[in-house]
Protein backbone atom coordinates (compact mmCIF):
# COMPACT_ATOMS: atom_id res chain seq x y z
CA UNK A 1 0.00 0.00 0.00
CA UNK A 2 3.30 2.28 0.88
CA UNK A 3 4.51 1.51 -2.12
CA UNK A 4 1.12 2.35 -4.32
CA UNK A 5 1.01 5.66 -2.60
CA UNK A 6 4.68 6.87 -3.47
CA UNK A 7 4.10 5.81 -7.17
CA UNK A 8 1.21 7.87 -6.83
CA UNK A 9 2.77 10.67 -4.90
CA UNK A 10 5.85 10.63 -7.62
CA UNK A 11 3.50 10.44 -10.85
CA UNK A 12 1.65 13.81 -9.30
CA UNK A 13 5.00 15.42 -8.75
CA UNK A 14 6.27 14.57 -12.13
CA UNK A 15 2.14 15.64 -13.36
CA UNK A 16 2.50 19.14 -12.02
CA UNK A 17 6.34 19.58 -13.20
CA UNK A 18 5.39 18.70 -16.40
CA UNK A 19 2.32 20.96 -16.71
CA UNK A 20 4.81 23.96 -14.88
CA UNK A 21 7.44 23.34 -18.21
CA UNK A 22 4.24 23.00 -20.39
CA UNK A 23 3.63 26.74 -19.39
CA UNK A 24 7.24 28.04 -19.70
CA UNK A 25 7.43 25.96 -22.54
CA UNK A 26 4.47 27.89 -23.97
CA UNK A 27 6.07 31.00 -22.84
CA UNK A 28 8.55 31.00 -25.02
CA UNK A 29 6.74 31.09 -27.85
CA UNK A 30 5.89 34.67 -26.86
CA UNK A 31 7.63 37.35 -28.69
CA UNK A 32 9.63 39.55 -25.63
CA UNK A 33 7.51 42.69 -26.09
CA UNK A 34 4.49 40.24 -25.83
CA UNK A 35 5.32 39.11 -22.17
CA UNK A 36 6.29 42.57 -21.00
CA UNK A 37 2.90 43.32 -22.27
CA UNK A 38 0.80 40.44 -20.48
CA UNK A 39 2.81 40.70 -17.83
CA UNK A 40 -0.10 41.45 -15.31
CA UNK A 41 -2.17 38.85 -16.64
CA UNK A 42 -0.24 36.01 -17.94
CA UNK A 43 -2.93 33.57 -17.88
CA UNK A 44 -4.88 36.11 -20.35
CA UNK A 45 -1.18 35.97 -22.28
CA UNK A 46 -1.13 31.39 -22.40
CA UNK A 47 -4.47 31.66 -23.43
CA UNK A 48 -3.90 33.23 -26.74
CA UNK A 49 -0.33 33.22 -27.64
CA UNK A 50 0.85 34.72 -31.05
CA UNK A 51 0.87 32.58 -33.69
CA UNK A 52 4.07 30.26 -33.71
CA UNK A 53 6.58 30.85 -37.10
CA UNK A 54 7.49 27.25 -37.52
CA UNK A 55 10.12 26.24 -38.48
CA UNK A 56 11.46 27.49 -35.06
CA UNK A 57 14.74 29.63 -35.40
CA UNK A 58 17.35 30.26 -32.53
CA UNK A 59 16.07 32.79 -30.15
CA UNK A 60 18.15 35.64 -29.78
CA UNK A 61 17.21 36.01 -25.92
CA UNK A 62 19.47 32.58 -25.13
CA UNK A 63 22.56 33.60 -27.41
CA UNK A 64 24.64 34.41 -23.98
CA UNK A 65 23.25 31.24 -22.67
CA UNK A 66 26.45 28.92 -22.09
CA UNK A 67 26.45 26.42 -24.80
CA UNK A 68 27.17 22.78 -24.92
CA UNK A 69 28.09 20.37 -28.21
CA UNK A 70 27.95 16.66 -28.38
CA UNK A 71 25.87 13.75 -29.42
CA UNK A 72 22.32 13.67 -29.14
CA UNK A 73 21.77 9.48 -30.51
CA UNK A 74 24.21 9.47 -33.67
CA UNK A 75 23.36 13.35 -34.76
CA UNK A 76 25.23 16.57 -32.89
CA UNK A 77 23.78 19.31 -31.53
CA UNK A 78 24.51 22.75 -29.97
CA UNK A 79 21.98 23.51 -26.79
CA UNK A 80 22.13 26.51 -25.15
CA UNK A 81 21.05 26.00 -21.42
CA UNK A 82 20.70 29.04 -19.09
CA UNK A 83 18.54 29.95 -15.47
CA UNK A 84 15.31 31.28 -15.61
CA UNK A 85 15.60 34.77 -14.06
CA UNK A 86 11.52 33.77 -12.52
CA UNK A 87 12.76 29.93 -11.05
CA UNK A 88 16.46 29.80 -9.17
CA UNK A 89 16.21 25.92 -9.87
CA UNK A 90 14.75 26.39 -13.70
CA UNK A 91 16.46 26.49 -16.74
CA UNK A 92 15.62 27.01 -20.23
CA UNK A 93 16.75 27.20 -23.96
CA UNK A 94 17.06 25.65 -26.96
CA UNK A 95 19.18 23.07 -28.81
CA UNK A 96 19.74 23.01 -32.68
CA UNK A 97 20.63 20.07 -34.66
CA UNK A 98 24.15 20.73 -36.76
CA UNK A 99 23.29 18.58 -39.33
CA UNK A 100 19.78 20.19 -40.35
CA UNK A 101 19.41 23.25 -38.51
CA UNK A 102 16.14 22.25 -36.75
CA UNK A 103 15.74 23.95 -33.44
CA UNK A 104 14.34 22.28 -30.22
CA UNK A 105 12.99 24.23 -27.17
CA UNK A 106 13.86 22.84 -23.92
CA UNK A 107 12.70 23.68 -20.25
CA UNK A 108 12.91 22.43 -16.93
CA UNK A 109 14.89 22.03 -13.23
CA UNK A 110 18.29 22.00 -12.70
CA UNK A 111 18.99 20.33 -9.02
CA UNK A 112 22.79 19.75 -7.78
CA UNK A 113 24.00 17.78 -10.58
CA UNK A 114 20.41 17.09 -12.24
CA UNK A 115 18.86 18.26 -14.80
CA UNK A 116 15.09 17.36 -15.73
CA UNK A 117 13.59 19.08 -19.15
CA UNK A 118 10.78 19.30 -21.35
CA UNK A 119 11.36 19.90 -24.97
CA UNK A 120 8.76 21.27 -27.75
CA UNK A 121 9.12 21.55 -31.40
CA UNK A 122 6.62 23.90 -31.87
CA UNK A 123 7.00 26.38 -28.22
CA UNK A 124 3.54 24.90 -27.70
CA UNK A 125 3.50 20.44 -27.32
CA UNK A 126 6.06 18.98 -25.36
CA UNK A 127 7.61 15.98 -27.92
CA UNK A 128 10.28 14.77 -25.16
CA UNK A 129 11.92 14.29 -21.50
CA UNK A 130 15.54 14.76 -21.13
CA UNK A 131 17.10 13.50 -17.64
CA UNK A 132 21.01 14.04 -17.27
CA UNK A 133 23.55 14.51 -14.99
CA UNK A 134 26.51 17.09 -15.20
CA UNK A 135 29.84 15.71 -14.17
CA UNK A 136 32.19 18.38 -12.31
CA UNK A 137 34.01 19.08 -15.61
CA UNK A 138 30.40 20.69 -16.73
CA UNK A 139 29.36 17.61 -19.37
CA UNK A 140 25.91 16.64 -18.83
CA UNK A 141 25.69 13.20 -20.36
CA UNK A 142 21.80 11.30 -20.34
CA UNK A 143 18.80 10.41 -21.91
CA UNK A 144 15.96 11.73 -24.39
CA UNK A 145 12.89 10.07 -24.43
CA UNK A 146 9.58 10.57 -25.50
CA UNK A 147 7.15 12.13 -24.01
CA UNK A 148 5.72 8.34 -22.47
CA UNK A 149 9.62 7.84 -21.22
CA UNK A 150 9.84 5.41 -24.12
CA UNK A 151 12.96 5.38 -26.66
CA UNK A 152 15.79 6.20 -24.39
CA UNK A 153 18.34 8.40 -26.83
CA UNK A 154 21.61 8.29 -24.91
CA UNK A 155 23.02 12.14 -25.07
CA UNK A 156 26.92 13.72 -24.11
CA UNK A 157 26.96 17.58 -23.79
CA UNK A 158 30.56 19.29 -22.97
CA UNK A 159 30.47 22.93 -22.44
CA UNK A 160 31.84 25.28 -25.38
CA UNK A 161 34.26 28.20 -23.92
CA UNK A 162 33.00 31.31 -25.51
CA UNK A 163 33.63 32.44 -29.07
CA UNK A 164 34.98 28.77 -29.31
CA UNK A 165 34.09 27.40 -32.79
CA UNK A 166 31.74 24.70 -32.74
CA UNK A 167 33.61 21.38 -33.63
CA UNK A 168 32.91 19.47 -36.49
CA UNK A 169 31.11 16.28 -35.90
CA UNK A 170 33.23 13.00 -35.47
CA UNK A 171 32.32 10.99 -38.07
CA UNK A 172 30.84 7.64 -36.96
CA UNK A 173 32.20 4.33 -37.22
CA UNK A 174 31.04 2.95 -40.18
CA UNK A 175 29.72 -0.19 -40.08
CA UNK A 176 31.62 -2.31 -41.83
CA UNK A 177 29.42 -5.03 -43.49
CA UNK A 178 28.72 -8.11 -42.39
CA UNK A 179 31.31 -10.86 -43.79
CA UNK A 180 29.53 -13.57 -45.92
CA UNK A 181 30.30 -16.79 -44.17
CA UNK A 182 32.80 -19.14 -46.37
CA UNK A 183 31.25 -21.96 -48.02
CA UNK A 184 32.98 -25.37 -46.99
CA UNK A 185 36.12 -26.98 -48.50
CA UNK A 186 34.81 -28.27 -51.92
CA UNK A 187 31.63 -26.55 -51.71
CA UNK A 188 29.91 -24.99 -55.02
CA UNK A 189 28.06 -21.65 -54.64
CA UNK A 190 24.85 -21.48 -55.96
CA UNK A 191 23.66 -18.62 -58.00
CA UNK A 192 26.24 -17.08 -57.01
CA UNK A 193 25.77 -16.75 -53.40
CA UNK A 194 27.67 -18.57 -51.08
CA UNK A 195 26.44 -19.04 -48.06
CA UNK A 196 24.14 -21.94 -50.39
CA UNK A 197 25.76 -24.48 -51.48
CA UNK A 198 25.41 -27.82 -52.93
CA UNK A 199 25.52 -30.65 -51.19
CA UNK A 200 23.79 -29.52 -47.87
Amino acid sequence: MENSTLKQGIAATRGMRRMACALAVAAFALPLSARAQNAVDPVKALAAPPPISLPLKPNPEFAQFPRYVGMLGKRQIVMRLGPKTDDPSGVHGEYQFTDTGEVILIAGDREGTTLEGEESNDGTHITGNWVGTFSPDGTVSGERMEVDDSNPVDFELKPLAAGQPVPAPTPAAAAAPAAAPSAPAGAQPVGGVSNLTTGQ
